[in-house]
């Protein structure tokens, strides 16, 4: 493809240097494509032209169906624990790799396609994807980039004009969805299960020199890789734990070596703050609810861990202290991030070495009085900017006990917060549950009105703006509970 006079040059690095662990393959013919939603700051930021990518050629591009000179479309393979459950065998079942891109930065970046078809580990399955949940994930993906959460981002979703069946007929759609890499843990967790030494060594190396180039020269480079990918993840659940996400899916084929947020299926953001909250239909039994997140990624990588001890030491009981070593820096760097990320969230951006401020005892104070009164996560912190410019009216009128939250408050103002702080680290404007769905609805039938305007209000989510009220409040109660799905 074009771009100007210039020529976009795909790299198929992945599919050269890890072969084993790619099966070339071609997309489904879509019969009538029809572009939804184009990313145009990430086609530039790719190198790509965005008026080239509404022609045929590029909504070839987009859907696999015209693989440009120099890209080689394969399906990955990859493991996966699933809810708890090994799978030998996931990969793509309904994806594909197109290669890498190099973009304005100079990084590598995968462009992959997400409902393109049937595979080799389609298992049964359709290979295809409806409209809505590739929706989802545009705008989902698109608010946590704005939110400053590393994450994939999706350039394009295309209408691929064949039906998808699933509790009723729906329309499908592709994803083209952009990411630093797709390795993922359950990647590792394959190459290990084949009992190729060599290939699980290649496997880390190329995470290294894509997402962990200091591991490379330390003194043992495969434990240094592993304890990066410790310390990514730690960050990024504080990141979605201040932010009151729940992903939903939280199994080891969806946990990145890069530290990216990859699969918004059944995402979504907690509102009325309770750390049992789930949102997931298949997740009957609460293991990736809101509060056990943090305890599920650590899980995730003892999975991980346990996939590289045979480059850890030769020893197994070797290997095995180290990794156990390694993942208990999982626990303390999480609970920095946290920490350090509630206080700014209250607008304290100095730490009192000694704790002598009080800040984290009041951080944990607030925490539970909204717990207690059910109180809108995001619209909770997002009050007390209000407060500190002496205004408490808005936050007393989301809790019940007031006097609780007057003692809180007096307390608080005594260590004088920061406005722009709070301003900068307390979002106005999340996908709201029934927003999305709403957003999501309308699209299914047609209309896109809705879907564009809520990316365009979540893309930048700390701006107070006018007309935009009703995307700052949290479901009206007659929306109920709310289930989302997966999508496949």
């Amino acid at each position: 493809m074009t771009t100007g006079s210039a020529t976009t040059v795909f790299q198929h690095r992945f599919a050269d240097e890890l072969g084993e662990l790619a099966v070339p393959w071609q997309a489904a013919e879509t019969p009538d494509p029809r572009l939804l939603l184009l990313n145009d700051e990430l086609a530039l930021e790719l190198g790509l032209d965005p008026v080239e990518l509404r022609t045929s050629e590029g909504l070839g591009l987009l859907t696999g169906t015209r693989v440009p000179p120099g890209a080689t479309s394969v399906a990955q393979a990859y493991a996966g624990h699933q809810f708890g459950g090994y799978s030998p065998r996931l990969g793509d079942g309904r994806a594909l790799l197109l290669g890498e891109l190099r973009d304005r930065e100079g990084r590598l970046r995968d462009l992959h396609l997400k409902g393109s078809g049937r595979t080799p580990f389609s298992r049964g399955g359709d290979g295809l994807a409806a409209v809505g949940p590739m929706l989802r994930e545009y705008v989902v993906g698109e608010a946590m980039h704005a939110l400053g959460v590393p994450t994939t981002r999706a350039l394009a979703v295309v209408a691929t004009g064949r039906p998808v069946h699933r509790e009723t007929v729906l329309p499908g759609a592709v994803l083209a969805r952009v990411a630093s890499s797709h390795l993922r843990v359950g990647t590792f967790q394959y190459a290990a299960a084949t009992g190729d030494l060599g290939l699980l060594r290649r496997l880390a190396d190329f995470a290294i020199e894509r997402h962990h180039p200091a591991a490379a020269t330390a003194e043992h480079p495969y434990r240094a890789l592993f304890e990066s990918v410790v310390v990514t993840q730690a960050e990024l659940m504080a990141r979605w734990m201040l932010l009151g996400f729940v992903h939903g899916v939280m199994n080891t084929d969806n946990m990145t070596i890069s530290g990216e947020t990859i699969d918004y299926g059944p995402c979504a953001f907690m509102e009325a703050f309770d750390p049992a909250t789930v949102f997931s239909s298949i997740d009957t039994g609460g293991r990736y609810a809101y509060g056990n997140q943090p305890a599920a990624a650590q899980w995730n990588l003892a999975r991980f861990a346990e996939s590289l001890l045979p480059l850890l030491a030769d020893e197994q009981d070797t290997a095995v202290a180290l990794a156990v070593e390694s993942l208990g820096g999982f626990a303390p760097t999480y609970s920095a991030a946290w920490s350090t990320g509630l206080r700014a969230k209250l607008g304290l951006s100095r730490t009192a070495a000694d704790g002598a401020d009080g800040a984290d005892e009041l951080a944990a104070e607030f925490v539970q009085l909204l717990r207690a009164d059910h109180v809108d996560w995001t619209s909770g912190f997002r009050a007390l900017g209000s407060a500190v410019r002496g205004d408490v009216d808005q936050v007393r009128g989301l809790f019940l006990d007031l006097v609780g939250i007057d003692d809180w408050l007096a307390r608080w103002l005594a260590l004088s917060p920061e406005g722009s702080l709070l301003d900068r680290t307390n979002p106005l404007y999340i996908p709201r549950n029934h927003l999305v769905e709403e957003a999501l609805d309308a699209a299914t039938a047609g209309d896109l009105a809705p879907v564009r305007q809520l990316v365009e209000v979540v893309r930048d989510p700390w701006t107070e703006r006018p007309g935009l009220e009703r995307y700052a409040v949290p479901a009206p109660e007659g929306f109920g509970r709310y289930t989302t799905y997966c999508g496949t």
